[in-house]
């Protein structure tokens, strides 16, 4: 059991190295500009991001700006202030860090350059309410789409439209040229839905928003509902579209996605004499439907050796979701683990371990969490019935009692979902 649980330990680890910022950012950054060199950072890699690019500059470049990160993933910086805020609800530190890059973006002129560095979280963390709504507003939507298993283009597409700094809102307020370096946490690298997109294009419309909520039976607060028939009868600005003369000037481009981490565990595993099989990095839906496939997958190499032959991994990436319907503790990638255990239902040679690439699987302390061979009967012994667990959405307090939560603290990376399914 230990010498399994280590190999995918160590190919998850693999995998969170490729997509650190000093592996990534250098061979990106352009020659400086005859002005300023700006930079609007977020998301939970936007500190790493910032410290990467100080190195690489060096002292001579004319840089500054501001990166806000998640609550507890800051780092030291000399030029570049990083702040930290709520994630994946904002808070006040998110309002003034959002209110301030767009400042900077607005004060930048034609001889400098907007140096954009986001990643997965910067939706939370750039959040600066359109006119007319408080915080508390956007924090009651973002919830309630959370809560109910919507996907996370739909969250999206809703923080778009009740902000002044997404969907292309920042691109728009720039006369410098801007270059936005992207770490994808979604499944198809969408610019535009990456942390909402603040320099990216949006083809989205207020009237979208509107059917997401009723598409999920959200009922938002009555100033966010107003807002968004508003904007869809045409009384209110729209999101910066494809074709606006602001993104003439905007280069959007992503530098690492889940991809790049699954081909960097499977190389790992390659070198250790194990066969990788990368199923992708576009698996989405609910997570115990996605682990019910998975467990049915692995039966199958397991017990016929078809249609591959052990040992194997399967590496695969992405985004589930969970809709909340216990009052458990547990993010995406515990109860897809849990779920997988129960459907594995104690199959001998079968491990796995899902996990969150930013160390964070949802708003818990634990990357993510393992399932051996004996983990229902271990459960058993201690009197945890892995399905009610489960049915009350407590992933979290089940593999805790077993010991098999991974805890790696904050990664300052995000390209999402990792899971490695060890057949032997």
């Amino acid at each position: 059991m230990s010498d399994a649980r280590e190999l995918l330990r160590q190919a998850f680890l693999a995998g969170v190295a490729a997509v650190q910022a000093p592996a990534l950012l250098a061979a990106h950054l352009p020659p400086p500009p005859a002005g300023r060199t700006l930079v609007a950072g977020a998301g939970k890699a936007a500190a790493a991001m910032a410290a990467a690019v100080e190195a690489a500059y060096g002292s001579e470049v004319r840089l500054e700006g501001l990166a806000v990160t998640r609550h507890g993933h800051g780092l030291p910086t000399r030029r570049i202030l990083v702040a930290e805020a709520g994630h994946p609800l904002p808070d006040t530190h998110a309002l003034r860090a959002a209110a301030a890059i767009l400042r900077l973006v607005e004060s930048a002129g034609p001889d400098d350059r907007v140096l954009g560095l986001i990643s997965g979280g910067g939706s939370s963390l750039l959040t600066l309410p359109a006119e007319g709504l408080a915080l508390e507003d956007v924090k009651a939507v973002t919830r309630a789409l959370l809560a109910c298993g919507a996907p996370i283009a739909g969250i999206n597409c809703v923080r778009k439209h009740l902000t002044r700094t997404l969907g292309g809102r920042l691109a728009a307020a720039s006369r410098a040229p801007v270059l936005a370096l992207l770490i994808s946490d979604v499944v198809g690298d969408d610019p535009a839905v990456i942390a909402s997109g603040p320099f990216a294009p949006d083809p989205t419309t207020h009237a979208d928003a509107l059917d997401v909520l009723a598409r999920w039976g959200v009922t938002p607060p009555a100033a966010v509902r107003e807002h968004l028939q508003r904007g869809a009868r045409g009384e209110l600005p729209e999101t910066p579209k494809p074709g606006a003369a602001c993104f003439a000037r905007v280069e959007n481009r992503v530098i690492a996605s889940g991809r790049t981490a699954l081909e960097a565990a499977a190389a790992f595993l390659r070198a250790r004499g194990v066969t990788p099989v990368i199923l992708g990095d576009t698996v989405e839906g609910e997570a115990r439907e996605v682990a019910a496939v998975f467990a049915a997958l692995a039966r199958e190499v397991r017990l016929h050796a078809s249609p591959w032959t052990p040992p194997v991994v399967l590496l695969s990436g992405g985004e589930t979701t969970v809709t909340v319907r216990g009052r458990g503790r547990g993010g995406r990638n515990a109860e897809f683990a849990l779920a997988l255990a129960v459907r594995l239902g104690g199959l001998d040679g079968v491990y796995a371990l899902a996990a969150d690439t930013d160390g964070i699987d949802g708003s818990e302390d634990n990357a993510g969490a393992w399932v051996t061979p004996d983990t229902l009967a271990r459960a058993a012994a201690r009197g945890l019935d892995a399905r009610a667990h489960l049915q009350d959405n407590d992933a979290y307090g089940f593999f805790a009692a077993l010991g098999d939560l991974l805890v790696t603290g904050p990664t300052r990376t995000n390209v999402n979902d990792f899971r490695a399914i060890l057949i032997t």
